[in-house]
């Protein structure tokens, strides 16, 4: 256990900080299931609308920092790539 004040602080600050990485990732991977359940069931308006908020899910992660800029270009090609294969 860190006995100087500014190593305490920084173990709360790195505690609060993984908490909300952590919440904002299981968002994004929420939204992208939803996206690839709807493309498994064939239903274009239902996966353009989940496509719509993941996109927004995952665009709100990359500005915040929680995933690299290019992480994001990549699930979002990928997603839509599936999307327009059924639509």
């Amino acid at each position: 256990m860190a006995n100087i004040k500014s190593a305490k602080k920084r173990i709360l600050v790195t505690e609060t900080k993984t908490a909300r990485n952590k919440a904002i990732k299981s968002k994004v991977k929420t939204m992208v299931k939803k996206v690839e359940a709807a493309v498994e069931a064939k239903d274009v308006a239902a996966a353009q609308d989940a496509l719509k908020a993941a996109i927004s899910e995952i665009n709100k992660a990359g500005t915040k920092g929680v995933y690299h800029k290019k992480t994001c270009s990549r699930k979002i090609a990928r997603l839509s790539k599936a999307v327009s294969a059924i639509a």
